[in-house]
C-alpha cells in the first residue's frame, strides 16, 4: 500500500505540474479550465470520453480518501447517540452470486449514499464548478494531504525535532502551505472574475 500510494502521488502530482507549467507556458492567463475542450475542439469525441471517464475515476478515488473523516464522525456519533440501535451496529451479510459474501451495515449504506448524492446535487446546481472546485481544493490540499500525514508520521517514527528528517519534511510542509496560501488567492479571484462577468 505504502509503494502504491507514493507511485500515484508521484504519477499525479508529475501530471498535475505538467498540466499547470505547460498551460501556463503557452497561454498565460489565458490558459482554459478544461484543456481537454477549453478551446473548442470535441474532435475525436471517443478521445475526450475516454479522458473524461478517466477524470471520473480519478474523483471517485480521491472523493472516498477524503470523505473519509466525515464517513468516521458520522459512524462514531451515531454509535454513541444510539448504542442499542441495530441499523446503527448490527453488520448484515450479503450474498451475491460469483461474489465472495461480505458484511454491510445498514446506516453506513445509507449515510454515505445520501452524502453522496446530496454533494452530488449541490456540486451539479452551484454555478462557476470549477472555480469552487478549485477553492475547496486549495482550502483542503494543506491540512489533510501534508500537514496531518507529516505530523502523523512525527509522531509514528518519533522524528527528533531539528533533525534533518524533521528539517526538510516542516520545509515540504511550508512550501505546500505557501502553495495552497497562492492556489486560495488564485481560485478566489478566479470565482470573483467569473461572478463580475
Amino acid at each position: 500500500m505504502k509503494r502504491a500510494s507514493m507511485i500515484s502521488i508521484l504519477v499525479t502530482t508529475f501530471f498535475y505540474l505538467c498540466c499547470g507549467c505547460f498551460g501556463y507556458a503557452a497561454f498565460g492567463s489565458d490558459a482554459p479550465g478544461n484543456l481537454l475542450t477549453g478551446f473548442g475542439f470535441y474532435e475525436p469525441y471517443w478521445l475526450i470520453d475516454f479522458a473524461n471517464a478517466c477524470i471520473i475515476l480519478h474523483l471517485l478515488g480521491g472523493y472516498q480518501v477524503y470523505s473519509q473523516p466525515i464517513f468516521q464522525f458520522a459512524n462514531r456519533f451515531f454509535a454513541e447517540r444510539f448504542p442499542d440501535s441495530g441499523f446503527v451496529n448490527d453488520f448484515h451479510t450479503v450474498r451475491l452470486p460469483c461474489l465472495p459474501p461480505w458484511r454491510v451495515n445498514l446506516l453506513r449504506v445509507s449515510f454515505r449514499t445520501l452524502y453522496v448524492a446530496s454533494t452530488t446535487a449541490v456540486a451539479v446546481a452551484f454555478p462557476y464548478f470549477n472555480e469552487v472546485l478549485a477553492l475547496l481544493g486549495a482550502l483542503n490540499f494543506w491540512p489533510l494531504a501534508i500537514y496531518f500525514p507529516v505530523e502523523m508520521y512525527f509522531i509514528q517514527r518519533n522524528v527528533a525535532r531539528w533533525s534533518a528528517r524533521w528539517v526538510v519534511l516542516q520545509t515540504f510542509s511550508v512550501v505546500c502551505l505557501l502553495v495552497s496560501a497562492f492556489a486560495l488567492v488564485g481560485s478566489i479571484e478566479g470565482l470573483v472574475t467569473q461572478k463580475l462577468g
